[in-house]
């Protein structure tokens, strides 16, 4: 079977790419390994698909910590308010919510992946299920994919396959040693975006399902004087240490544990400068000068988190208020602003959002997503060596990327 056009991975930037190669009248096959397209854009956002985020491409590459000029022109050909409209086209509703996260309306991801398969439907997609296992490559050019059921030919080939995480819905490497056959380059394969272990588990354990709005959680390498990362936000504990939206930005900045020494440090209370944080628990303690230190922070601090504050302090839990002395305060002030965790390591790849690391930019062309070393090959998402925070910067990512690719494939 021949076609203009083959993309490997039925995912976000793949679905996205085939329908505007389609859309420009070319035969597009995609080529799915899973016996469904879209599995991970499903769960993304815990179900509910953050698709974009609601700013100006300034602030897109601001948010990718790695090779944000690589996507200078793809994001300026394709910015977010573009998929906002691509999307809004297809009859998805969307919204726009804290930190300019933009949802759909029905807060359903698979409304996402119905409205993208649609679109492939409409403009002539043919999608089959099979496994690629190879790229036909002659005289350094693309000639089609070998796949378990038999070849596939054409001039034109994308490689759109993900990452490494989330293995279960698809995103198994593959694609990297297609880029490898090719002869390109892929960067360490680590994960991002993923929750930290940290080395007191056994305390973040004991405020397990605690969720923190409104703090401010900075990443330090203890190497290094400047912090890596420091954002306001929202964080949990678990069982194993640290998640949530803070927790996975700063994972985007730790490298090897076992080569660089991390810690997080929290702060509780971000609003009120040190001074008065000291004036608030005077006036709480004033309320409950006779009662025992550890039942004197309820107005301060969640339920799980004060037995947490209370041995940190160093101040004695049954000690009567009306007696702590003022370094005992400043301590407690101290321990409230600057809550440190040491970083162990990064949970697996597995659990990772996305993966870092990939097809090297500089091999690929940035304003088409050609190969520089194999013509008619493209890379386009998360294969490649860029990724970025969470808050709907990845998806685009992806679909900036492939329509480059789209717009660009003669």
């Amino acid at each position: 079977m021949r076609a203009d056009c083959i993309i490997i991975g039925g995912g976000a930037s793949g679905l996205f790419c085939s329908v505007m190669l389609a859309r420009r009248g070319k035969r597009v096959l995609v080529i799915e390994h899973m016996d469904a397209c879209g599995k991970k854009l499903a769960i993304t956002g815990k179900g509910r698909c953050n698709v974009t985020n609601d700013c100006d491409v300034q602030t897109v590459m601001n948010n990718i910590p790695r090779n944000p000029r690589f996507m200078f022109s793809s994001l300026n050909s394709f910015a977010p308010k573009d998929t906002k409209e691509f999307f809004e086209s297809l009859g998805v509703e969307l919204k726009t919510e804290r930190g300019n996260r933009v949802f759909p309306v029905s807060d359903s991801a698979k409304q996402i992946v119905s409205a993208l398969l649609q679109a492939c439907e409409q403009a002539g997609v043919k999608i089959i299920f099979d496994e690629a296992k190879k790229l036909i490559i002659n005289d350094g050019a693309v000639g089609g994919v070998v796949c378990r059921g038999g070849e596939y030919l054409s001039d034109r080939v994308v490689v759109a396959t993900g990452g490494r995480s989330y293995p279960k819905t698809g995103s198994t490497g593959d694609g990297y040693a297609f880029a490898k056959q090719a002869g390109h380059t892929v960067t360490a394969i680590t994960p991002s975006l993923c929750p930290i272990v940290t080395a007191q588990q056994q305390e973040c354990a004991s405020a397990m399902g605690l969720s923190l709005r409104n703090c401010t959680m900075t990443l330090f390498d203890k190497a290094k004087k400047k912090p890596l990362y420091s954002e306001l936000g929202e964080m949990l504990f678990t069982h194993f240490g640290l998640s949530g939206p803070l927790v996975l930005s700063a994972s985007a900045h730790i490298e090897n544990t076992d080569k660089h020494d991390y810690r997080i440090e929290i702060d509780l209370k971000p609003a009120l400068s040190e001074k008065q944080l000291d004036d608030r628990i005077l006036r709480d303690l004033g309320e409950f000068e006779n009662r025992e230190f550890q039942n004197s922070l309820v107005k301060l601090l969640p339920a799980k988190l004060i037995p947490i504050i209370v041995k940190r302090s160093g101040i004695e839990p049954t000690k009567r208020v009306n007696q702590l002395t003022k370094g005992q305060r400043t301590e407690l002030v101290r321990v409230l602003k600057h809550l440190d965790y040491d970083v162990v390591r990064l949970r697996p790849v597995d659990e990772a959002i996305i993966t870092r690391g990939g097809v090297k930019v500089g091999e690929i062309d940035p304003r088409t997503m050609q190969s520089k070393l194999c013509r008619g090959l493209y890379f386009i998402g998360e294969v490649l060596d860029v990724d970025a925070y969470t808050g709907g910067f990845n998806l685009q990512i992806a679909f900036s990327t492939a329509n480059s690719c789209a717009q660009n494939m003669q």
